[in-house]
């Protein structure tokens, strides 16, 4: 299981497959360990705790029932819970994540999403010695 921010990150730059209930992200590590990893996380926009809590207790029934079945070896998946998720059916959702399994890896990997642009002046490039990493009695 995936518990570092880095990790959902990373996954963030691979393949996605959109589903009425979830996005999945396949991410394949290239660090040769074949094992699969999963992450879950579903936003306070879904819903209160008790909403966001049971989506993430029926997606980790989910991963582990289909992953070691359909899920790619080396890789991270990340199941990221939408709002239409917590209604259906849970025969539904495991016919949609069996079915985003077999198509994410005939899609192309996803070009990196640019974030949006600070607010503020730009910051200009520092020199050594400046900051508020410089040397001590500088």
């Amino acid at each position: 299981m995936m518990v570092r921010r880095a990790d959902f990150l990373a996954a963030n730059r691979g393949r996605r497959a959109p589903m009425p209930g979830f996005v999945l992200l396949v991410r394949e590590r290239g660090d040769g360990d074949p094992a699969m990893r999963y992450g879950i996380t579903v936003t306070k926009k879904v819903g209160g705790a008790v909403i966001r809590n049971r989506m993430k207790r029926r997606f980790r029934v989910l991963a582990r029932e289909l992953l070691p079945v359909h899920g790619v070896a080396g890789a991270d998946h990340v199941l990221i819970g939408r709002d239409g998720g917590i209604e259906r059916d849970f025969s539904l959702l495991h016919a949609e994540l069996t079915k985003a399994l077999g198509k994410i890896m005939t899609r192309p990997i996803d070009p990196p999403r640019h974030s949006r642009p600070r607010k503020g002046k730009p910051q200009a490039p520092r020199k050594p010695g400046q900051g508020p990493n410089r040397e001590p009695g500088r």
